[in-house]
């Protein structure tokens, strides 16, 4: 006989069919046919615990327990009988006597499978007493929390522990004459040897494992809390998908899994905000995954084989205008060329790139990694034309085009009208950053104050610094706990030598003789922003200072700068209005994306837009606005994680950065990127939480 031979029996009077070698359990099962089972699960092998699947078997003397009975040809099985029901409801009064009678707190987030039994069976109170275990939840481990009270020893969890995952660190144990399952001489999770693959949270069918609610509250939905690295992607990249590639030393095939969603793995390598790294599960055993620098890793080595999946659709014979060269126009472009459609992009400074060319500081992003980018977007025939300003979408549409995206970002600097501003000294960041970017000469004298607290904040008081500051302030309405720049712009600019003054706001600036020689602040006791942008301030009577300075870098949010010639309706924000769906303007064929519509916000999240408005323009030119294309390989996915003793421990690669003194004499890189070693060690820290989202769903009797 082969592996494919299959045998026919009949089940409570129908016919049958299943591989040789199934259990009448799972045959039963795959046929719509429900026998009530707690221990048995369909990735696990077979226990015969619970002793809820017995089934009669005509010509046996006894029944038989289905998980652990072949079938065999022309077997005849019989699910319900006076003695099966008397087996059944004792079997699962013995499983209740020791369960907690209000156990309903299990199904808080996952449907109890005992309950569902109890409704199967008819159960009300069981016959065999009840006695309470009455042993200590344990809350003290990351990412779960234990109640033996619920156990029911179905053994799932060892099971899913031993053989599913080969980590071994479940055992059962004894405790005042009373059993449960836990780790040997009830060891902390991280000291037994745990990988936190959840796989045990997963298959128990009782609560008694659970994951902490807090974690899985952090997202939408459920499967995005187990793969929060991926759920909080704003451009959906599969983050436990690259770092596999890694592991398995295929640095080629991990950036072709960031180019599936964003055009710029290697600009991203660096200046990505990752949220993912704040939510990384890894994070609550001890330090999240280093996933920017490990992306920057893969985009460094890629050698580039996924080139030649990388085809341009048949031409579509429609043309799209994208107007904006930055992070969402050109991944816009990128995909909707990939679609076969003609695009060009207009952008009016002399080098394409929008903000990451001239926002961003070349110690941050150096110019050759948006280059090496930008050349991938141009290969497959993106136009972009420089030093062209459009002021007009509709001229564009006269001249050809069919569709029109407006992603000039939000590229004007704010300058507060405070008195005193007028005059020399006074500076607005992002016009600030571009001159300096763009190679032009800039003095900022000896002493500098940066209002504002963001990135383009930090980017601006660390940029003052490499021109020869030797004192930057930087003063900010929020606390230090909410400043909105990243907590690396943050800790890399106190190194540079820069001084925090939160909860500030700047009265005035004051001069002697129109020369700027200081800034009023008083200190903020409250605020908040209005719908229309504006802030309402409540500040602490008397604590009027002065800081002493020769220049002033305005840094306190940017805004849209579009001509009225456009033609397009805009928000009280000053931000382009666009329908939350298709994404389109006020005028037909004209679509809007990234900081234009939102303000100022991450690369990432502006590269997600593009892919958004470029799914929208696609199906406005009556394309499928599909965008999904597989450029990496097929990926082996091992079950099997394994023992690893100190899994829990592994610190996080540290970072690697030039000494702050050596840093503030030029502009070359702060951080220097990992190595091989480093690389792989850190991708090995993964806990590869999407292993769970493998394992096969219970389906209750309900939907059988």
């Amino acid at each position: 006989m082969t592996e494919n031979t299959r045998v026919k029996f009949w089940i409570d009077d129908k016919e049958v069919e299943a591989p040789l070698g199934a259990t009448i359990l799972q045959a039963a099962l795959d046929a719509g046919i429900y026998i009530p089972h707690l221990c048995h699960h369909p990735d696990l092998p077979p226990g015969g615990v619970c002793r809820l699947c017995v089934v009669e078997i005509e010509g046996e003397e006894r029944p038989v327990c289905a998980c652990l009975t072949p079938v065999g040809e022309g077997m005849v099985v019989r699910t319900q009988s006076e003695q099966v029901s008397r087996l059944r409801r004792l079997a699962i009064d013995l499983i209740l006597a020791a369960h907690p009678v209000d156990c309903g707190t299990c199904q808080k987030y996952l449907n109890c499978e005992l309950q569902s039994l109890k409704q199967y069976l008819g159960v009300e109170d069981p016959i065999v007493p009840r006695r309470g275990k009455l042993l200590p939840v344990n809350k003290s481990n990351p990412l779960f929390f234990h109640d033996p009270n619920k156990c029911v020893l179905c053994g799932r969890c060892v099971r899913a522990c031993w053989d599913l995952r080969e980590v071994g660190v479940l055992r059962y144990l004894e405790k005042n004459e009373e059993f449960y399952v836990y780790t040997p001489d009830e060891l902390p999770l991280a000291e037994a040897g745990c990988r936190f693959c959840g796989a045990c949270a997963e298959v128990c069918p009782t609560g008694a494992i659970q994951d902490k609610e807090e974690e899985l509250a952090k997202a939408k939905n459920r499967r995005a809390a187990l793969v929060p690295c991926r759920g909080s992607c704003p451009g959906e990249i599969d983050v436990p998908r690259y770092l596999r590639f890694i592991r398995q030393g295929n640095y080629w095939a991990a950036a072709a899994v960031v180019r599936e969603k964003v055009p710029f793995p290697l600009v991203l390598g660096f200046v990505c905000d990752h949220p993912c790294e704040a939510v990384c599960r890894r994070r609550a055993v001890n330090e999240a995954i280093a996933i920017r620098e490990l992306k920057r890793f893969v985009a460094e080595r890629d050698s580039g084989e996924w080139k030649a999946k990388v085809a341009v659709g048949e031409p579509t014979g429609k043309r799209v205008a994208v107007v904006g060269s930055g992070p969402a126009g050109l991944t816009a472009a990128y995909f909707l060329r990939l679609k076969g459609h003609e695009v060009t992009v207009f952008e009016a400074m002399p080098e394409p790139g929008g903000m990451l060319r001239y926002g961003i500081p070349s110690y941050r992003l150096p110019g050759w990694a948006l280059d090496q980018d930008l050349e991938e977007i141009r290969r497959l025939g993106v136009q972009i034309q420089t030093q062209v300003r459009v002021d007009s979408a509709e001229e564009l549409l006269t001249h050809g085009y069919d569709a029109v995206l407006v992603a000039v970002g939000a590229q004007r600097g704010i300058r507060l009208p405070l008195p005193g501003s007028d005059g020399e000294g006074v500076l607005v960041g992002l016009e600030f950053l571009k001159k300096v970017n763009a190679g032009e000469a800039v003095t900022v004298g000896r002493r500098v104050m940066v209002l504002g607290g963001g990135n383009v904040a930090f980017d601006c008081a660390r940029v003052a610094r490499r021109l020869g500051a030797d004192e930057v302030y930087l003063a900010c309405l929020e606390c230090r706990e909410k400043m909105p720049a990243s907590e690396d712009e943050i800790r890399q600019g106190q190194d540079e030598g820069i001084v925090l003054m939160p909860a500030r706001t700047a009265t005035r600036l004051l001069r002697s003789n129109g020369v700027l020689v200081g800034v009023e602040l008083l200190a903020v006791e409250d605020f908040h922003f209005e719908e229309d942008g504006s802030v309402e301030l409540e500040t602490v009577y008397g604590s009027e200072e002065v800081v002493e300075v020769e220049t002033v870098i305005y840094a306190v949010g940017q805004a849209v700068e579009l001509p009225e010639s456009f033609g397009i309706e805009r928000t009280e924000r000053g931000l382009v209005a666009i329908d939350e769906y298709s994404l389109s303007t006020s005028q037909e064929g004209v679509f809007a994306a990234g900081d234009a519509v939102t303000g100022t916000t991450s690369v990432v999240k502006a590269a997600a837009s593009g892919r958004r408005a470029a799914r929208a323009i696609d199906l406005y030119l009556e394309g499928s606005g599909e965008l999904e294309r597989k450029l990496a390989p097929p990926q082996a996915q091992a079950k099997c994680l394994g023992p690893r003793p100190g899994f829990a421990y592994l610190p996080r690669v540290a970072e690697k950065s030039l000494p702050p003194e050596q840093r503030v004499t030029g502009f070359c890189a702060v951080v220097e990127g990992l190595n091989e070693e480093e690389a792989l060690y850190e991708a090995d820290r993964c806990l590869e939480c999407d292993l769970r989202l493998n394992i096969t769903p219970i389906k209750f009797w309900g939907s059988y």
